[in-house]
């Protein structure tokens, strides 16, 4: 398994030099090869979730992400934050009728809908992503990633 950890402050111009850092990266690995775009995604809301609703745009407090390249199970993702945290069974639907029109609530269903798994510990102050390699298009199986993970691993 290979792991990184990195932390920024909770300024919203932090957020996208550290995605195109961790999108490279994670391109490097070939361990999602044909999913990056999704997990782009699922980073950007689940960084902008941490830096704007957890640490409320406090530069003092940092949001923490963890990266694991697991061989043969694609790649997890953690964004912690130091906020007060939230129960995520309550937030609304945001494709009920009477949401679709507000300006925020849909950074959680975005991350669920491109991400295979998305849990919240930590009293919601942290949130997993996990995506899993792509099935081979001819036989339906998994690719296993593990010599790609084993080559990241070595270059950096």
């Amino acid at each position: 398994m290979l792991e990184i950890e990195i932390w920024i402050a909770s300024r919203i111009d932090a957020i996208s030099p550290l995605v195109d850092l961790l999108m490279e990266l994670i391109e490097g690995s070939h361990s999602i090869t044909g999913n990056e775009s999704d997990v782009e995604l699922a980073l950007r809301e689940a960084l902008n979730n941490a830096v704007v609703h957890g640490n409320r745009m406090d530069a003092h407090k940092l949001v923490q992400v963890r990266r694991r390249c697991e061989l043969g199970k694609g790649i997890h993702i953690i964004v912690a934050d130091h906020g007060q945290g939230f129960d995520p069974s309550a937030i609304p639907d945001p494709l009920a009728a009477e949401n679709l029109l507000a300006e925020h609530g849909r950074g959680i269903h975005l991350m669920k809908s491109v991400m295979d798994e998305v849990w919240f510990n930590r009293g919601g102050t942290e949130v997993h992503m996990r995506k899993s390699p792509p099935r081979n298009r001819r036989t339906g199986l998994r690719s296993n990633n593990e010599t790609a993970c084993r080559r990241f691993g070595e270059q950096h």
